[in-house]
């Protein structure tokens, strides 16, 4: 099914659903890290990820998504964590809980592409330089990095 958070949502309109999503902890040469500015999010930063489609593993996702959004090849290293008790609601009204399950990853190739509709900016930041992000799911797993967590489920 080549775009299951549509069909899913022609079903039940804005109620709160599960999400399956997966993202990764990009991490360049020099300890930083990968955040985008994201237009689901009224254009605040995030960690690269998106929802699982069906059929695929979160480790395929993952490293889909970051292509698809930012045009760099990862390679996932590790597990970060899973984080689960959290709950979102978008712009357009949709409501959700997300199951994020996050790896951290490194850049193999690729140049950044910004495309102005899912994607308006991409930079690597210092840990202690990192600016407001989108949710606290995100917020939480920064503070995993940040104090060396791995193997975290929340």
């Amino acid at each position: 099914m080549p775009d299951y958070i549509h069909w899913i949502r022609e079903k039940v309109g804005h109620e709160r659903i599960f999400l399956n999503v997966a993202g990764v902890v990009v991490f360049d040469g020099m300890g930083r890290v990968l955040l985008q500015k994201r237009s689901a999010n009224e254009k605040l930063w995030g960690f690269p990820g998106g929802i699982i489609e069906l059929g695929e593993s979160a480790e395929e996702a993952a490293i889909r998504e970051v292509r698809e959004e930012t045009g760099l090849d990862v390679k996932i290293d590790s597990l970060i964590g899973i984080y689960t008790k959290y709950y979102n609601e978008y712009p357009n009204g949709d409501k959700a809980q997300p199951i994020l399950v996050i790896f951290k990853g490194r850049v193999v190739r690729g140049e950044f592409n910004v495309d102005g509709k899912e994607t308006f900016d991409l930079a690597f930041f210092e840990l202690d330089e990192v600016p407001v992000l989108f949710n606290s799911q995100h917020n939480d797993i920064l503070d995993d990095i940040r104090n060396n967590r791995i193997g975290v489920y929340r």
